[in-house]
């Protein structure tokens, strides 16, 4: 049988800013009692008092405010770096892709300032490169299934300490700041060390002033 403390973990855990407030105990938990308890009881179905929720609400921000400090962290950044005029494509995997993406590297190598990734996942490629090789990509993936494409994006590169690996909630804490700003990440790349985040080029310095901010903490 579901219980009260199950439901509102649910509940807390598809709003992350509610389980920011409850960590940071900036919520007044008789109002979000008050707030969920309809849903509550529609989940359950059956009858639950207010009192009870105050309750169980504050054993569950009790709880997850001692997680976080047994388990607390800090972001060690050791640099940032931006890059601009950026474009990203995402095409199906395919048989051939592969060898086209070598061709591409191949082409853009002799440039200075080069950016370009690749992500490959079971059904999709993604690559995210410099705007002025656009014409490259088009041409060399003429063919290929293109599923989406972006332009006018931009890249903030943190340089990470190497024990980032071994240290839980490092990314999470970094895609917050952005997230409490209102910044939408459009694609995130990851290498040992560094955590890159691709944003529009609009915003880029605005993230960049929260990732500086959460770098000198």
């Amino acid at each position: 049988m579901i219980t009260i403390s199950e439901e509102i973990h649910r509940i807390v855990m598809s709003t992350p800013f509610l389980e920011e407030g409850l960590r940071s105990g900036i919520i007044n938990l008789s109002s979000l009692a008050r707030k969920i308890l309809p849903e509550i009881k529609k989940s359950l179905e059956k009858n639950v008092t207010e009192s009870a929720m105050i309750m169980a609400l504050k054993r569950y921000s009790d709880g997850i405010r001692g997680r976080a400090q047994k388990g607390s962290f800090e972001v060690e950044i050791l640099d940032l770096t931006v890059r601009s005029n950026l474009a990203e494509y995402t095409f199906a995997a395919s048989e051939n892709i592969i060898k086209k993406q070598e061709k591409l590297i191949h082409d853009v190598s002799h440039q200075r300032d080069k950016f370009l990734t690749f992500t490959r996942g079971i059904y999709e490629v993604t690559l995210i490169i410099s705007e002025e090789f656009r014409k490259n990509v088009d041409e060399i993936f003429k063919g290929e299934r293109k599923i989406s494409s972006f332009s006018n994006l931009s890249a903030v590169i943190l340089r990470l300490h190497p024990k980032t690996v071994s240290t839980p909630g490092v990314h999470y804490s970094i895609l917050k700041q952005l997230a409490w700003s209102n910044i939408n990440v459009i694609e995130v790349v990851s290498t040992y060390t560094e955590f890159t985040v691709i944003i529009d080029n609009a915003r880029i310095d605005t993230a960049f002033s929260v990732l500086k901010n959460l770098m000198m903490r």
